[in-house]
């Protein structure tokens, strides 16, 4: 639960499972409105990785990053979607 208690992080979640194959951190650089540097979006990933909800694979000197979805919806159930579909919709509501 911690590892989604960040906005960034969440978002961060949500976009790496709507990605098409995995992403590394360099695609986050620009989050939204923000610049990001890569020392924070290590520290985010690392968070997401060690809390079990992305897996890293090592190819060439990057770390493509992709969710663990299938796995997380067989043990948690809803949870994990329904957690992000809060910060959207609460991202939202900000914005109007």
């Amino acid at each position: 639960m911690y590892a989604l208690s960040d906005p960034v992080r969440a978002r961060i979640f949500a976009e790496l499972a709507r990605a098409q194959y995995p992403q590394n951190c360099s695609a986050f650089v620009f989050h939204g409105k923000l610049k990001l540097p890569k020392s924070t979006l290590s520290q985010h990933f690392k968070i997401l990785r060690e809390a079990g909800l992305i897996r890293s694979e090592r190819k060439g000197v990057e770390l493509k990053n992709s969710t663990r979805c299938s796995e997380l919806r067989k043990r948690f159930g809803a949870m994990v979607p329904e957690i992000l579909l809060a910060y959207a919709s609460e991202s939202n509501e900000s914005k109007r």
